[in-house]
């Protein structure tokens, strides 16, 4: 059974392998995005949690893009380009929103756009209007190795093209994107849980021992979220243990409650990636076989 496992393991890093050095360049595609409110953020509380009363906080999406900004909670909002202090600046307004409304904004000028919820003063969020394709660093080499990282405008947040990737038992993908750590500075880590609602996780993050993020009862209601870190004492490379918590807005949850996803040596430097995306998925598989005592076959 041993000879077996590791037999896989060598057969799952070949394919892994094979992955990264067939994989074309990943272009981000930014021309529509859905802004929806925080569940209960009607009431003050919303504002402290890591996913804030507007989900996403910080949407980014093309010029001529769409914005979607949709009511899917239980009172009325409005989405109100401005900010609490200074009052409405006149770019956008989706006026009343009731439960179940929606509202279309395209932009046509790059910038940061904030907003607020003239009802609710405490919901606040903002929109980063980029260039179409500016998600995208070309290769100045000639070489294979374009697809090696992308720049994002706006923060600057450098992110993995090849994406770090592990899998929960129920085949869930999950996959992180990560800005480089910098000593004195937070380091912004983004989640995306495939084709998944209303995911529920508790994240870790550690660098050289030390704790440098807790978020726990972290809820994504399109699977996809943001956390930041404590300013970082390095810019050594980071670990990030993401325990699923189950799927719903309501208890019982559903899925495969308290499996991890260990994602070690996270820096976006070309030559990680592949062992970053390796030891996650070996991990994973390691996981799923310690709870079926069943060895995966390829």
């Amino acid at each position: 059974m041993k000879t077996i496992a590791i037999c896989s393991f060598f057969v799952l890093f070949a394919m892994v392998a094979g992955l990264v050095a067939t994989t074309p360049a990943a272009y981000a595609d930014h021309s529509e995005v859905t802004i929806l409110p925080a569940d209960g953020s009607g009431v003050p509380g919303c504002e402290e949690t890591a996913d804030g009363c507007y989900i996403p906080t910080t949407a980014t999406v093309d010029v001529g893009g769409v914005v979607i900004m949709s009511n899917t909670d239980t009172v009325a909002h409005t989405y109100t380009s401005g900010t609490p202090e200074s009052g409405p600046d006149g770019i956008f307004d989706t006026s009343l929103l009731i439960a179940g409304g929606s509202f279309e904004w395209s932009p046509d000028t790059v910038g940061e756009y904030p907003y607020f919820c003239i009802v609710h003063p405490w919901m606040m969020g903002t929109i980063i209007v980029q260039e179409v394709g500016a998600a995208e660093k070309a290769d100045d080499h000639g070489d294979d190795h374009g697809d090696e990282m992308m720049m994002l405008s706006g923060d600057e947040m450098m992110m993995l093209s090849g994406d770090a990737t592990g899998m929960l038992s129920d085949g869930t993908m999950v996959s992180i994107w990560a800005s480089a750590p910098t000593a004195g500075e937070a380091m912004e880590i983004s989640i995306e849980f495939a084709d998944a609602e209303h995911v529920n996780h508790d994240i870790s993050v550690t660098q050289n021992g030390e704790e440098v993020l807790n978020d726990e009862g972290a809820h994504h209601h399109e699977g996809t979220g943001m956390h930041t870190t404590a300013p970082l004492s390095s810019s050594d490379p980071v670990d990030i243990t993401i325990t699923f918590q189950g799927y719903g807005v309501s208890d019982p949850k559903t899925g495969p409650i308290g499996e991890e996803v260990v994602f070690t040596n996270v820096v976006p430097e070309f030559g990680t990636i592949a062992m970053m995306i390796l030891t996650v998925a070996i991990i994973s598989i390691v996981a799923v076989t310690a709870k079926s005592r069943v060895i995966p076959r390829f």
